[in-house]
């Protein structure tokens, strides 16, 4: 390999490596790639940042726009409503979620999708006393299997599309992936009804497993007030009036802590109790007489009052709040909010929560004012915002307008009137006039972290073709694999494109993969469009682990997962993708 090839590859390694321990946002990742590789003179000016005049990215921020008018508002309330019926059967429930969550997520980004189910889901579970792992994430599976199979669904596909169009290439129609894509996503939709009750366990949401097992549900920490009821008593005698589900893990008297605490072991005022319980427990232990949260001299004024509210909010990988504690990003002048509790999927946290690093999918239990969700719904901090005991949103007047404003898009799209950018734009633009939208809210709709990495795995994809890197792992592929023909070739191009999308980004490890796998295809006699579907469709592929995708990591807290959960039914939908795919990618 020349030295490009050579130092391209070591970029890359680099970034992957960086990503997968969450040292820095992707965004910031892969620009700095794109910047070393063009200092270096592997790629030029015109070629690293070709991704930013791309139709590509401009779209993408487009359907952002839009899918923000459909949440606000409530376009898919009645769709909300209908899946969420009787009876008692899992599997019907499943079929009733999953199938209307995938037709709708073929047109609509995925997140708000999500965003608006998954809390309503999680307290239709709860009031039939069942679980709500047994749905969240065949829910989040649902939504990538529906992205996958039209050209909007999900940015992945476009992002394709238009590499493949710079590969000399037409770009893919509206509905081109449809035809592989849809049989491949309604037998894994069979398999997520059929095997989700069986490989999924019981596992119980923050709200309700302390409740249910007297595990592991929200950290509370409180302190003992001095001369109050509970100064000088047993832990025996705390206990009894404590909440049912309401348990001490962790106890600090003068910061020295032990997470051992014997029942006779008699409290004084000043001491620090670390409590894990439901989010009931939680709110409970705020009435009980002698225990003060530890962050009651940060909680507002009267804050039980009709003006403030309880939410959920679920950390986003990309958020600054990722790797620092609440002191540190001093969490109260920041979000005007204060964490009452943290839930971590599985690990209870002991010690002084304020103190403790967060992690991507832990849920804060948090209170503040009315508008805390409406702040911070489009920003990159939160996942999931969810308001404990809200109303369910209902339609307003303005979905009608918004429902036709994304048909027309559709149905434009579909039958070529205009690319797929023009009318994204023109969408957008009109949500904006007709006033459904601020330009502010339109503007904040925008995920431009996912923006940035699309234009950036542009400027990499143009590196790993210039260096000829492409080339080298192509005749590295061949002589692996070369021995299994066509199929064992592809088959290692969809296994590494999916194994490198589950731990950096679905469209910079498509962006990495396509020129590689374009040219292993002309080697082995493939098409070389079926190689690109292959890509993208495989990088879509995001079922392995919470951090694949960012609806798995939505439905991780709430749903009280452990990370090895989502293999268990991940690993069969990935091996329908794969044989899927083979079928497709070895004819012509």
């Amino acid at each position: 390999m020349s030295w490009e090839a050579w130092l391209t590859l070591a970029v890359v390694a680099v970034a992957v490596l960086v990503l997968t321990r969450d040292l820095i946002s992707p965004a910031v990742a892969f620009m700095a790639a794109v910047v070393v590789l063009l200092v270096a003179g592997v790629v030029n000016p015109a070629e690293a940042f070709q991704g930013f005049s791309n139709p590509a990215p401009i779209t993408v921020a487009a359907l952002y726009v839009l899918a923000r008018a459909v949440e606000k508002s409530g376009a898919l309330q009645p769709m909300v409503q209908a899946t969420l019926g009787a009876g008692r059967s899992v599997r019907l429930a499943l079929v009733r979620l999953t199938v209307p969550v995938a037709a709708a997520s073929a047109f609509l980004n995925n997140t708000p999708i999500i965003a608006m189910l998954a809390p309503q889901v999680e307290n239709w579970a709860d009031r039939r006393g069942d679980s709500a792992s047994r749905y969240l994430m065949p829910l989040s599976f649902a939504a990538i299997l529906g992205g996958m199979t039209t050209l909007i669904g999900t940015s992945t596909n476009l992002v394709v599309s238009d590499l493949l169009k710079e590969e000399g290439y037409d770009p893919f129609t509206m509905f081109e992936l449809t035809g592989i894509a849809l049989p491949i996503a309604l037998v894994c939709l069979a398999v997520n009804v059929l095997a989700a009750p069986r490989l999924l366990p019981d596992r119980l949401p923050p709200r309700r497993e302390a409740r249910s097992r007297g595990g592991r549900g929200f950290s509370v920490r409180m302190i003992v007030e001095p001369g109050g009821p509970l100064d000088g008593l047993p832990v025996a005698e705390v206990q009894k009036v404590l909440p049912e589900s309401a348990r001490i893990v962790y106890f600090e008297r003068g910061g020295e802590g032990a997470g051992q605490i014997a029942p006779d072991k008699v409290l004084g005022g000043g001491d620090f109790l670390t409590l894990i319980g439901d989010t009931d427990a939680v709110l409970d232990l705020h009435e009980v007489s002698g225990l003060a949260s530890s962050q009651q001299p940060h909680l507002p004024y009267e804050f039980r009052s009709a003006r403030h509210a309880y939410f959920e909010a679920v950390i986003a990988p990309e958020s600054p709040l990722v790797g620092r504690s609440l002191v540190d990003v001093s969490f109260l002048a920041r979000y005007q909010a204060t964490v009452v509790a943290i839930h971590r999927a599985g690990e209870p946290i002991r010690g002084h929560l304020a103190r403790e690093p967060l992690k991507p999918g832990d849920t804060l239990l948090v209170i503040s004012d009315r508008g805390f969700a409406d702040r911070w719904r489009d920003r990159n901090d939160f996942l999931l915002i969810s308001r404990l005991g809200g109303p369910s949103p209902v339609p307003t007047r303005q979905a009608a307008i918004v429902v036709a404003v994304g048909a027309a898009v559709v149905i434009g799209a579909g039958l070529d009137i205009l690319p797929i950018l023009h009318l994204s734009l023109l969408g957008a633009l009109v949500l904006v006039l007709l006033g459904i939208l601020t330009p502010n809210e339109a503007r904040d709709a925008i995920d431009f972290d996912v923006i940035v990495v699309i234009g950036a795995a542009f400027g990499l994809a143009a590196a790993v073709e210039s260096s000829t890197l492409d080339l080298a792992v192509a005749n590295l592929v061949e002589d692996t694999l070369g021995g299994f023909g066509a199929h064992g070739a592809m088959a290692g191009i969809i296994v590494v494109t999916i194994t490198l999308s589950s731990i950096i980004t679905n469209n910079a490890a498509a962006a990495l993969i396509l020129p590689i796998a374009i040219t292993t295809a002309s080697d082995f006699g493939v098409d070389a469009r079926a190689a690109a579907i292959a890509v993208a469709l495989s990088a879509s592929a995001s079922f392995m682990t919470p951090i694949a995708y960012q609806t798995n990591l939505m439905v991780y807290g709430p749903g009280g997962y452990r990370f090895g959960d989502y293999a268990r039914l991940g690993t069969p939908l990935t091996l329908v993708v794969l044989v899927g795919l083979l079928a497709m990618t070895t004819v012509g």
